[in-house]
C-alpha cells in the first residue's frame, strides 16, 4: 500500500457529523486495526484511542446538568457509533405534591327515592289554639223514625155521698161514682187501694149540716190528716182538705169521721155533695 492511499484511509469519513474524535473513534479504529501491521504501535494506538473516549470534548461538554437528565445527542451524530452497555435502574424519585382541586362538576341526575323509614315516636301534644269562630248552621236532618209508644200509668177515682153519715171511727163509703176506670177504689169497704207506687194526690170536700165535724184521712188504720168544721145553726157550712202521699203498691186510704157520733155532720142530697178524690202524679222508676 502507497503512502498516498494510507493518508486517504486516515482522513475523517464524510458520514461523521458530529465531533470528529468522538462520533468517528469506531471507523478509525476499524481503519487502524486493518492497516496497522506493526504489533508493538497496534497496542500502543488501542491505548490512546481508549484515552481520547475518557477524556472530555475540548472543556465544551463538561457542563453541569441536573442529575438523571440525559443530554440530547449533538447534531450529526456519526452513523458508525457502537453503544455501550446499558446501565442499572435509577432510584424511584420522591412522590410528587397533591395537586390544585379541579373545577366542580355538573350537577348529577336526581337519584330514586329510597325506602320508607320505620314510624317514628309520637311527639307531645301541642297547644290548644284559639277558639275559632263559629260556624253556619248545619242543614236540618231528615225525621226520624216513630218510636215505642211510651207506657203510661194511669190511677184515679172521684167519688161522692149519697146519704148523711152517721156512724163514726169507719170508713166513709162514697158510693156516687164519678170517675173509678181502673176500680182501684172499693165502694163497698170505701176504701182506695194502691196497685201503682208512686206520689199521689187526695182531697176532700165535705158539706157540714146538723152537726160539727171532724173528719181524717187514714192510711193503713194510721190518720195523717184532721179535719174540724164547727155547724152554725141554720146554716150549710164546707170542709175541706188535701195531702200528698207516696204509697206502696197494697196501701189502702179511706176517710172516717173520728171520736163520738157528735161529729158526725157530713152532710149529701140531691143539692148538696160531699166528695173524695185521688190520683196518680208519678210513678216509681226503680
Amino acid at each position: 500500500m502507497s503512502r498516498s492511499q494510507k493518508w486517504t484511509l486516515l482522513r475523517w469519513p464524510e458520514s461523521c457529523l458530529g465531533p470528529k474524535w468522538v462520533c468517528c473513534v469506531g471507523s478509525a479504529l476499524s481503519w487502524l486495526t486493518l492497516q496497522i501491521l506493526i504489533p508493538g504501535l497496534r497496542m500502543w494506538l488501542l491505548r490512546a484511542v481508549l484515552l481520547l473516549l475518557v477524556l472530555p470534548s475540548h472543556g465544551q461538554d463538561t457542563a453541569t446538568e441536573k442529575p438523571g437528565v440525559l443530554l440530547p445527542l449533538p447534531k450529526g451524530v456519526c452513523t458508525g457509533w457502537m453503544a455501550g452497555i446499558p446501565g442499572h435502574p435509577g432510584h424511584n424519585g420522591t412522590p410528587g405534591r397533591d395537586g390544585r382541586d379541579g373545577t366542580p362538576g355538573e350537577k348529577g341526575e336526581k337519584g330514586d327515592a329510597g325506602l320508607v323509614g320505620p314510624k317514628g315516636d309520637t311527639g307531645e301534644t301541642g297547644v290548644t289554639g284559639v277558639e275559632g269562630p263559629r260556624g253556619f248552621p248545619g242543614v236540618q236532618g231528615r225525621k226520624g223514625e216513630p218510636g215505642e209508644n211510651a207506657y203510661v200509668y194511669r190511677s184515679a177515682f172521684s167519688v161522692g155521698l149519697e146519704a148523711q153519715v152517721t156512724v163514726p171511727n169507719v170508713p166513709i163509703r162514697f158510693t156516687k161514682i164519678f170517675y173509678n176506670q181502673q176500680n182501684h177504689y172499693d165502694g163497698t169497704t170505701g176504701k182506695f187501694h194502691c196497685n201503682i207506687p208512686g206520689l199521689y194526690y187526695f182531697s176532700y170536700h165535705i158539706t157540714v149540716y146538723l152537726k160539727d165535724v171532724k173528719v181524717s184521712l187514714y192510711k193503713n188504720d194510721k190518720a195523717v190528716l184532721f179535719t174540724f168544721d164547727q155547724y152554725q145553726d141554720k146554716n150549710v157550712d164546707q170542709a175541706s182538705g188535701s195531702v200528698l202521699l207516696h204509697l206502696e203498691i197494697g196501701d189502702q186510704i179511706w176517710l172516717q169521721v173520728y171520736e163520738d157520733g157528735k161529729y158526725a155532720g157530713v152532710y149529701a142530697d140531691n143539692v148538696n155533695d160531699s166528695t173524695f178524690t185521688g190520683f196518680l202524679l208519678y210513678h216509681d222508676t226503680n
